[in-house]
């Protein structure tokens, strides 16, 4: 919205790093351009069917735009893109210009702001500052108390803090939630092999060691606000996705729109080299739609294929994703590399992953309030639902383990500890096949079932626990074959479907599993199922796919 800032912070990449870029763009975006930009969003969503579109109105600082203009911007964003998606608007902030007249702008318009904020005052002073060395620490924290009055709280998204080695990391998570900010995200800061982040001292891995330390107190604690690093851990070692671009091997589904209308890639690859982000196309002249056929956002989206063979060699590569996209840089191997955080990534996640957080009684991955109120209202979107979602197949996960450990604790027979085994393995080969069974409806009740017994009574080896296995191990593509047991002629596998025998005799069979389908071996009869194509859907529904 704006390309200039009334601060002048030394970590900044937009103007500190090696794109100069802004020397060259218009200061603010005129509201043609606005218009432009939210014409192609609109026409994109209805294009791909997207049921809801995430908008960050960022800088520089957008809040020098003006009053005026911001109303002007959000209203015309409003307009153009609500009939045909949900809009989520979003601001990026200093917090500095934050008054009461602009909160009741942003509260119109349900704009939800996050806050630039590095914790306590020397920590925050090392590189939040005015051009002229002047502290911005009060000012940012006066915008924090708007933003917690009850009036606005709706509109306080959270703080966006960046790691610095030199800063007490305890002492800046004591800052941090004295804020009372409903989420935290935690950001290494942005560097490239060519211009590697600073280390002081003997630690070979300091970034993990600063980001567990503030993980062991924020657990202590309770984990009493979201902190996304952590979360996207958790989620990943459970076989979600990791929310973010920094974590995890979700595709990337970012754009920026820069001053001028032109269509860049996401921000952080201005700390690569100056014109790094730049793709060449406009909002005035193309659509997002061309945007994702450029190269280099097509490489953003290619998943594990887009890392280095050292990444994808990597026990934890499903979990750290080669880490940020421009952070991989270096001079005559591009992006082919891994992340220049790669020591620090992987201690932090192995650390994290060895000693994983019991979920208090009652309370496994608990709704956000915001977000339980967004669903209690009706009116949830697909953040809230995706939530919702996270948190039942944790529920599901718990009970899971449960039985796991009821198992071993009445020392269960070969099969059962074979096909547990089994379980185990296709846990790490194929974390999102395994979430994808658990997620089906047919999954909980049983685990309901094979847990309630009474007090002291173990848990019955069960028979559906192979059939978990068969339906893993076939969504992943796992060569294995798993002995099952058929219950009145019918052998049921979770998320595919049901084989039945026209007679009730056969017991034991053994399903085959390998890519293309599957083998169900019976005595007398070998049933092979493949797959066949998917309905062909219009490319916007390929999410429903």
């Amino acid at each position: 919205m704006h390309s200039r800032c009334n601060l002048a912070c030394d970590h900044c990449y937009v103007y500190e790093h090696a794109d100069q870029t802004w020397r060259d763009r218009p200061v603010a975006m005129a509201p043609g351009t606005v218009q432009a930009a939210a014409d192609r969003i609109a026409e994109h969503a209805a294009r791909h069917g997207l049921p809801e579109v995430r908008v960050v109105l960022h800088g520089g600082e957008p809040l020098l735009i003006g009053e005026t203009r911001l109303r002007d911007t959000l209203t015309r964003l409003r307009r153009t893109i609500e009939p045909v998606a949900a809009l989520d608007l979003r601001m990026q902030s200093n917090g500095i210009r934050l008054t009461e007249p602009v909160c009741e702008v942003l509260l119109a318009h349900d704009v939800k702001v996050g806050v630039s904020f590095d914790g306590d005052r020397e920590a925050n002073d090392l590189h939040r500052r005015y051009r002229n060395g002047a502290s911005s620490h009060e000012q940012t924290r006066r915008g924090l108390a708007l933003l917690r009055l009850p009036r606005y709280r709706s509109l306080y998204a959270g703080i966006l803090c960046t790691v610095d080695l030199r800063n007490d990391p305890v002492a800046v998570y004591a800052a941090l939630c004295a804020e009372r900010p409903p989420h935290v995200d935690l950001l290494l800061p942005h560097a490239t092999w060519d211009h590697p982040p600073p280390r002081y001292g003997a630690d070979p891995t300091p970034y993990a060691s600063w980001l567990l330390a503030v993980h062991r107190r924020w657990t202590e604690d309770g984990r009493r606000m979201p902190v996304r690093v952590f979360d996207a851990v958790r989620s990943t070692w459970r076989g979600g996705g990791s929310g973010t671009e920094a974590l995890g091997i979700d595709v990337g589904d970012v754009a920026v729109i820069e001053t001028d209308g032109a269509w860049e890639q996401p921000d952080s690859m201005k700390t690569v080299a100056h014109g790094a982000a730049g793709t060449g196309l406009n909002v005035l002249t193309h659509s997002a739609d061309e945007v994702l056929t450029d190269p280099a956002m097509r490489h953003r989206q290619a998943g594990l294929g887009a890392l280095s063979a050292q990444c994808r060699a990597c026990p934890v590569v499903a979990q750290c994703g080669g880490g940020l996209y421009a952070h991989r840089h270096r001079t005559g191997t591009g992006f082919d590399n891994p992340s220049v955080y790669c020591a620090d990534l992987k201690e932090f996640i192995v650390s994290m992953n060895a000693h994983p957080p019991a979920a208090p009684a009652g309370a496994i991955d608990e709704l956000q309030p915001a977000v339980f109120d967004e669903l209690g209202s009706g009116h949830g979107g697909t953040r809230a639902v995706r939530q919702l979602a996270a948190a039942q197949l944790a529920i599901t996960r718990a009970l899971l383990a449960a039985l796991g450990n009821g198992l071993a604790a009445q020392g269960a027979g070969g099969d059962a500890r074979a096909a547990w085994s089994s379980l185990e393995h296709l846990e790490r080969l194929a974390p999102d096949a395994m979430a994808d069974v658990l997620a089906h409806p047919f999954i909980r009740p049983w685990l309901v079932t094979c847990l309630s017994q009474a007090p002291g009574v173990p848990p019955p080896e069960p028979d559906g626990l192979p059939a978990l296995v068969a339906a893993v191990a076939v969504r992943a593509g796992a060569v294995l074959d798993v002995p099952a047991t058929v219950r009145d002629g019918r052998l049921h596998l979770p998320t595919l479907g049901t084989v039945a025998w026209p007679s009730a005799a056969v017991e034991q069979v053994v399903v085959s599993c390998g890519p293309g389908g599957f083998t169900v071996r019976a005595p007398g009869t070998t049933v092979r199922v493949e797959p066949i194509p998917p309905p062909r859907w219009t490319a916007g529904d390929r999410r429903g796919t």
